[in-house]
């Protein structure tokens, strides 16, 4: 097995993804390189090379065809080559090959260098002050000033003219050259040279110059647009705070917020932005979320309640645990994740390129005919059938067309990821839209995943003695259904007084005595050991087992004094989730491992199939029969227990707070726990590939049309670039509507 390294680069200067199958195509004939893929919107290069070949060597290519091009901080490191499908190299948040059926998803831990690293380079600060707007202004200003010496000296006009040209013109040359040393012979570069040179010869020297300061404005245009996208998702980072509030030996001190370790405690006052992703350990706040998750409601936090790097803290003083160091937190890997998912090519994206490959060589043989067939045959003018074929050229430059697809997937991931809903690839975001059937997993996604009091059953004492009793005897306890007792307890404001001789009885419950009482708190089985449930007693029980509760029986000296039910509560929104799915022609399923009882009380509670008392070989197996039945199958679940069937299925989604297999065990991840967010990630799938449609048909019709005037002499080479750039920009801002989706 080769031992195969990778190195991330940062490049400058691509605008479409034109430039990044330039980029490909050229590393890939690099010695020693094994793959490439390169993100025009994340503005990066990932290069897997066997340390055969020299890195050098690699930035002088993508240098030579006028790109900037810088490696990320840090060495390459080494990672186990495993053959095609094994993408067991792609990092710590790699996305999977999509191309196979999810077979495995094997996450060995490697770094990479680059990882963490977001010093985002294209197209910053104002457009003037970058290369291609600088020439762009120097090629306008000699073509203002060629028209004044025409004007002024008619004679010299045409040399001026040439004069101008050649000032934008050669820069495009240099790089057309470049391209065609590289493997990329028929690129826009090498179209644009060959009209320009072939409107001098046949004495259109003016419109030559015009073209090719309008070409400049295109690719500036385009520039700007992909800025825009890349800002999109890098105005994330700009969400976490420079600094924080370190406590240190009951001090606090402000340092750096890159600085914090693990385990730092920090103080966050009211009206701050958190620095670090972390968990509270005193005090009570309402949580600004919006920033990141887009949520405009604040969500009140207390102690052991998750809390992410860039919200905003309300109305209290926080002191929080730091759990992620600052290149680890949430929003550092939503935009790593999002990076490298622009870096994988959708299945359209890839026919797209497939398909430009054969028809940019196409375009330039029908403009060949064009120019040549009418005058030798029919004996047309060479200079006009000349003319019209360069036009032709002109008209053929694929640009719009291969960025219609990235450009609309690159919209979709940013758009998604600012809501915490993430996406590891255009193939995912593809197949998103064709799901016909969605399983889920049901404790802590379709529920809560926290017990919670539903019913307090009084015999003889108020309700809220009963609480108090049973809450004296769980003190100290962490079983969830006893901290749901304490949360119950707590929120209802009851008294809870220390008890003496506490006493876990296994299997049975816990006794203990309190101001001269003794107290059991038991299950109904032990209860009945006792003799202490009657049949009127039993039969409440039995109602509230049927409706999926956990019920305790309190005993005061022996003597039935209530029952405490406990169910793991559906989601706020998991009934309107379901519905938003139903709405949109999507079947939903609950597979869970919970008793059949338990599984049928919640799944009628939210109008749903359902499975229970499920293994997790069992959840993969319906997955897999699902499949067979015809149904595009996306299973949702916490990322552990069900990583067998979110593996068998054709989209894994898990749920959960941006944990670390959350974000690497499935193809997708809904960070924030809605159950909403999966018709809304569905939504945004099935709105991307109508863009996508939108955007091939604006591309193709547009260049449909100008053939046709051109071939029929309406139009000539300036409505020819602007018909081409026109459409590259139209493609562009229609794609990055998708930005703006409201969700």
């Amino acid at each position: 097995m080769a031992e195969t390294s990778e190195t991330r680069y940062r490049v400058g200067g691509m605008d479409c993804a034109a430039c990044a199958t330039k980029i490909d195509t050229a590393v890939r004939r690099v010695a020693g390189v094994a793959d490439v893929s390169v993100s025009v919107v994340a503005g990066t290069m990932t290069v897997r090379h066997d340390g055969s070949g020299n890195l050098k060597a690699i930035e002088k290519r993508v240098t030579g065809l006028g790109y900037s091009v810088s490696p990320f901080a840090g060495s390459a490191a080494p990672a186990q080559d495993h053959g095609p499908h094994d993408h067991r190299d792609r990092g710590d948040h790699a996305g999977h090959d999509h191309d196979h059926d999810h077979a495995g998803h094997d996450h060995g831990k490697k770094k990479i260098e680059g990882l963490h690293g977001h010093a985002h380079a294209p197209m910053t600060g104002s457009w003037w002050q970058s290369r291609k707007g600088r020439l762009t202004i120097v090629s306008g200003a000699a073509l203002i000033a060629a028209y004044a010496i025409g004007h002024l000296v008619p004679a010299v006009a045409s040399y001026a003219f040439v004069i101008a040209m050649l000032v934008g013109l050669v820069p495009i040359a240099r790089r057309a050259m470049m391209a065609a040393l590289s493997g990329t012979p028929f690129s826009i570069e090498m179209l644009m040279t060959i009209a320009a040179v072939g409107a001098v010869i046949i004495n259109a020297g003016e419109e030559a110059a015009t073209v090719v300061f309008l070409f400049l404005v295109g690719e500036l245009l385009e520039g700007v647009a992909a800025g825009k996208a890349r800002e999109s998702i890098q105005s994330l980072t700009a969400l976490v705070p420079k600094n924080a509030l370190l406590e240190d030996n009951g001090q606090t001190r402000e340092v750096p917020a890159e600085s914090l370790a693990v385990g730092a405690i920090i103080m966050v006052r009211p009206g701050d932005r958190i620095s670090a992703d972390g968990v509270i350990v005193s005090g009570e706040s309402a949580i600004d979320e919006a920033p990141v998750t887009g949520e405009s409601t604040p969500v009140r936090k207390g102690v052991d309640a998750v809390v992410f790097a860039g919200t905003v803290n309300g109305d209290a003083v926080l002191r929080v645990r730091v759990t992620a160091a600052a290149a680890d937190n949430t929003i550092a890997r939503v935009v790593k994740l999002v990076e490298e998912a622009q870096e994988s090519k959708a299945p359209t994206e890839r026919f797209i390129d497939r398909f430009s490959r054969y028809y940019t060589p196409g375009v330039v043989v029908v403009a060949a005919l064009v120019a040549t067939v009418p005058p030798l045959l029919f004996g047309g003018s060479w200079g006009e059938w000349i003319y019209r074929g360069l036009a032709i050229l002109l008209i053929g430059c694929p640009c719009a067309l291969v960025i219609s697809t990235p450009a609309a997937i690159a919209a979709s991931l940013s758009a998604g990821a600012r809501r915490g809903l993430l996406m590891k690839g255009g193939a995912v975001l593809e197949t998103l839209g064709k799901v016909t059937m969605v399983a889920f997993d049901k404790t802590g996604t379709l529920t809560e995943g926290k017990p919670q009091v539903t019913d307090i059953v009084a015999f003889g004492l108020s309700e809220a003695q009963v609480l108090s009793r049973a809450a004296v005897l769980e003190q100290g306890s962490s079983h969830p259904l006893a901290l749901a007792i304490l949360n119950r307890a707590r929120a209802d404001g009851v008294p809870v007084p220390p008890a003496f001789e506490l006493e876990a009885l296994p299997g049975k419950g816990v006794t203990g005595k309190v101001g001269g009482e003794t107290l059991d708190l038991l299950s109904p089985s032990a209860a009945r050991e006792r003799g202490a449930l009657d049949g009127e007693k039993d039969a409440r029980i039995t109602a509230l087992n049927d409706e999926g509760k956990s019920v305790s029986v309190l005993l005061v000296n022996g003597v039935a004094a209530g029952l405490i039910a406990i169910r793991d509560e559906p989601r706020a929104d998991a009934r309107a989730g379901l519905s938003a799915l139903k709405s949109a022609g999507v079947k939903a399923m609950m597979l869970t491992g919970d008793n059949k009882r338990t599984a049928a009380a919640v799944a009628g509670m939210l109008g749903i199939d359902w499975r229970g008392e499920m293994m997790p070989e069992d959840k993969q197996r319906v997955v897999g029969e699902l499949k067979r039945q015809g149904f595009v199958v996306a299973k949702v679940g916490d990322g552990i227990n069900d990583a067998p069937a979110l593996a068998a299925a054709d989209i894994g989604i898990a749920m959960g707070g941006g944990t670390d297999v959350a974000l690497e065990t499935a193809d997708a991840a809904v960070l924030h726990g809605r159950v909403g967010d999966v018709a809304r990630m569905i939504e945004l799938s099935k709105r991307t590939m109508r863009n996508i449609l939108e955007n091939i048909t604006i591309a193709l019709g547009l260049k449909a049309v100008f053939l046709v005037t051109t071939i029929a002499g309406i139009t000539g080479l300036w409505p020819a670039i602007l018909a081409d750039t026109g459409a590259t920009v139209l493609v562009t801002i229609n794609a990055l509507r998708l930005l703006r989706v409201k969700m």
